[in-house]
């Protein structure tokens, strides 16, 4: 990896690079790591002199992981690089009910669902060597592994450079940055919510306003007692003290001071937090604060012509349940293969296309689930009486399982058929006798053509595919099938329960890879 700082000097760069990638952030390395695991050349140009913002530093920087992200990291052999969540608790996983029997699993506008409502039978393709559902990570570690990656894998990082101009032209793209001017095939936005790639090329971001101001800081109190212990939701907004020190603030002014961008002082902090909380506590020292809103934006287009965007840069909103990070994890797994075999005219016609009306239907998804929270957050007797109803059903199986599928991620799937229930959804981690998964041949970014059966016919048809690997072999629990088809980013595209229909399998294929 190649690190360079801001020189200041005017410069014409010659190379041609396959992507330039705005954003050095999770979902940037990500998608920098994936297109360079299939031997494109990217560069990457980051804004921040300094990766080590404070800001991404515990418990600033925590971050829920859902399934589908920690199966991505697993499936590139990222996953045992992960060290924060064996240190820390699941804070949704420390809290017990009177008998000491239940655990809290997660939340939903602050309600808890317990482990012991969750019906996982209902999970039948969860194999016991599934990954877990839900871990905790932090920025800070993402972003150390992701680069480290992509220095082994060739990606050139520049920090320090903030791009103030592109154009698109019948070569690619030309980006301006630091008074040079960089070449590319193709330029990707993962530069997060004021997306300069995403304003300077027009994408329509449609959505929702903000309804209130969140605050998250770093404070010292002179009277903590003063204040309730866990999530509080007042007559005037919700206060939390998630560490001694450390608060998380709601206050419903329909997002105005996050808009004013005015500066966060230690009297401001203060008078938020007295008129939300109801008490007279007093702060005596502010060492460090941010604000967010529940602004729900989304591009109506994640491609103009050859710029395209992933992550916050395509989709904003508030940070209830930790989803952005995930969303923009899977942008990414998805984008990846799809934009390399695009480069390499390996892609099948209308394969690029994919990657929008697959992830953007999630997109929706997830910013729904933000604002329904929001509305039963609210400090009205509407969302009040909201707000019970769903914690009655949250507290039964039915509704907790729903509560974790959701927020874990089991439920994320693309609309590939109905012809198998298992169709657009994760492959299964299929254990081999041999004590190996399916996620750990996974490493190479390729297609596999799974046979449980050894048959001749299907290893002759995956030769035809140079993006697909056959893999054969007797699983421990197959789960009643004979063979899949999956795509790079762990989806199964085809499936077959005794003997496989040929003609179906290959057009299947055909999709998602070109024969040689």
């Amino acid at each position: 990896m190649n690190t360079t700082n801001t020189s200041g000097t005017s410069a014409q760069n010659d190379k041609l690079y396959d992507v330039i990638i705005s954003g050095a952030g999770p979902v940037g390395l990500f998608l920098a790591c994936e297109l360079a695991l299939a031997n494109c050349s990217v560069l990457i140009l980051e804004k921040a002199t300094d990766p080590n913002s404070p800001l991404k530093l515990l418990p600033f920087g925590i971050r829920g992981l859902s399934a589908p992200t920690i199966e991505a990291l697993y499936r590139r052999g990222l996953f045992q690089q992960l060290e924060i969540h064996k240190q820390l608790k699941n804070p949704h996983q420390h809290q017990k009910d009177k008998q000491g029997a239940q655990r809290q699993a997660g939340h939903f506008a602050g309600i808890p669902f317990l482990q012991g409502n969750i019906d996982t039978s209902k999970w039948k393709y969860r194999l016991p060597s599934s990954t877990e559902t839900s871990l905790i990570s932090e920025m800070a570690e993402m972003e150390t592994i992701l680069s480290r990656r992509a220095e082994t894998l060739g990606v050139s990082i520049k920090r320090g450079y903030a791009i103030t101009h592109f154009e698109q032209n019948t070569d690619g793209v030309t980006v301006d940055s630091c008074e040079q001017t960089f070449n590319g095939k193709w330029l990707v936005g993962c530069d997060g919510a004021r997306s300069v790639v995403r304003k300077s090329a027009g994408f329509e971001f449609a959505g929702t306003e903000p309804e209130f101001t969140g605050y998250t800081a770093k404070v010292e109190l002179l009277d903590p007692e003063k204040l309730l212990p866990g999530r509080n939701v007042t007559e005037r907004g919700m206060y939390m003290q998630s560490q001694p020190g450390y608060m998380a603030i709601q206050d419903f002014d329909g997002g105005a001071f996050h808009g004013s961008e005015q500066p966060i002082t230690l009297e401001h902090i203060q008078e938020v937090l007295r008129r939300v909380s109801g008490t007279d506590v007093t702060l005596t020292r502010l060492h460090i604060a941010t604000t967010w809103t529940d602004r729900a934006r989304q591009a109506t287009a994640y491609r103009k012509g050859g710029v395209l965007l992933a992550g916050d840069a395509a989709h904003i909103h508030a940070p209830l349940g930790g989803q952005g990070l995930n969303l923009g994890i899977g942008d990414a797994m998805n984008l990846g293969w799809k934009l390399a075999a695009t480069i390499h005219n390996t892609a099948p016609e209308g394969l690029l296309d994919t990657y929008f009306t697959e992830r953007y239907p999630i997109g929706i998804k997830v910013l729904d689930w933000s604002r329904a929270q929001v509305e039963i957050m609210k400090p009205t007797p509407q969302a009040k009486a909201l707000h019970a109803i769903v914690s009655d059903l949250i507290n039964t199986h039915d509704g907790a399982t729903y509560m974790a599928e959701r927020v874990w991620g089991i439920s994320t799937h693309y609309n590939l058929g109905d012809q198998h229930p298992l169709l657009g959804y994760s492959v299964p981690n299929f254990e081999f006798e041999n004590g190996s998964t399916i996620g750990d041949l996974m490493h190479h970014g390729k297609g596999i053509l799974l046979d449980f059966e050894n048959n001749a016919k299907l290893k002759n048809l995956a030769a035809k595919y140079d993006q697909l690997e056959y893999v054969a072999g007797n699983a421990k629990n197959q789960l009643g099938l004979s063979a899949l088809l999956i795509r790079p980013d762990g989806i199964v595209a085809w499936v077959a329960e005794g003997e496989a229909d040929y003609n179906t399998l290959q057009e299947e294929a055909d999709k998602w890879f070109v024969s040689s």
